[in-house]
């Protein structure tokens, strides 16, 4: 088969197209063929390397794919042979207390594939039984190869960690991300009033389109005044945010009394600094998140396939164009998710 691989750190010249080994289905494993794959911020990292973090390289990157079953392997019960399956993208021991609770992002064997194991970017896959997501009728494979990591991750930032209700002022950072793009949609469907900043108009258009009332072009206007004129001074109740650096300061300092912000990445850098004197006065959270429970996984695609929520899908690649879709994400040139079919 061919895959994607990465065997040292660096730029777009350290993507592979290579031939492997076809593999089998062990036991409780189902071979997919795959038909569509997603691109995350994660992939980049992976690529590029993250300083005192060591991935399993060689690696095949990619966590979120879609294909058919093409074989079962020893114990399989419940699939069969042709059926549209969609990959959960996060794997943990499922013996521990974390995981029999619920909350298995919480176990420490987690992991994520594409980055702590081989991942989906390839002709085949053998999955786990615990990691097969039937599709939805009505739901393709492209679609279904954009959901899981974005929106299981901003269901567990918005629902899970910051509790998000009706009335609640919502800011939404980077709204062309995968991520966001799917957080404004579940802030709308729990009827938060949403605040989304961009870096283009053309992106902001786009945000007003999958619900942000407010948009904030943050390359032109200084985002902290503009939330507090739009808000009356108020503030927001949660901020989303996985920009990072250049962002979060400000979203802390956008907060309602008793607000709430949450990350999930730093993708223009690590630092935080920040007045601890406003946390502690006003009582506000600073929470992290990675991924989120599996077991949420099959609601939020039964939600994308009734049409409550749309897998915003900026273009669709041959996976053998990998370097290309890298550099698009590189350069923000993406609304959304950028999907890539084999080859």
């Amino acid at each position: 088969m061919k895959a994607v691989r990465i065997h040292e750190h660096g730029g777009l010249d350290a993507l592979r197209i290579e031939s492997l080994p076809d593999p089998e289905p062990g036991p409780g494993e189902l071979l997919l063929e795959m038909k569509a794959v997603g691109l995350n911020h994660l992939d980049t990292w992976v690529r590029r390397g993250v300083p005192g973090h060591r991935f399993p390289l060689p690696i095949t990157p990619g966590s979120d794919g879609a294909g058919v079953v093409a074989a079962l392997g020893p114990g399989v019960e419940g699939f069969a042979v042709g059926d549209r399956v969609a990959v959960a993208p996060g794997f943990s021991c499922g013996r521990c207390e974390a995981c029999w609770s619920g909350r298995d992002q919480y176990c420490r064997r987690y992991g994520i594939y594409g980055e702590s194991a081989d991942g989906v970017q390839c002709d085949r896959f053998a999955l786990p039984v615990a990691n097969a997501l039937p599709i939805p009728e009505g739901l393709g494979f492209e679609a279904a190869a954009a959901v899981p990591l974005v929106f299981l991750t901003a269901w567990e930032m918005l629902v899970a960690k910051a509790r998000v209700r009706s009335g609640d002022w919502v800011l939404v950072q980077a709204a062309g991300s995968g991520v966001s793009a799917a957080a404004i949609q579940i802030a709308r469907h729990f009827r938060a009033t949403v605040i989304a900043t961009a870096g283009s108009d053309a992106k902001l258009a786009r945000a007003r389109d999958l619900g942000a009332e407010h948009v904030v072009n943050y390359e032109e206007q200084d985002f902290v005044a503009e939330v507090k004129r739009i808000t009356g001074r108020r503030g927001v109740d949660i901020a989303v945010d996985h920009v990072g650096e250049k962002t979060i300061a400000g979203s802390l300092r956008c907060l309602a009394p008793g607000g709430r912000v949450v990350t999930c990445g730093a993708t223009t850098g690590p630092e935080l600094k920040a007045d601890l004197r406003a946390v502690f006065f006003k009582n506000l959270t600073v929470m992290g998140s990675t991924m989120g429970s599996r077991g949420t996984l099959p609601h939020i695609l039964a939600l994308v396939a009734a049409g409550v929520f749309d897998p915003v899908i900026d273009r669709v690649l041959p996976l053998g164009e990998v370097a290309e879709a890298h550099r698009l994400m590189a350069e923000r040139r993406q609304f959304g998710k950028i999907v890539m079919a084999p080859w």
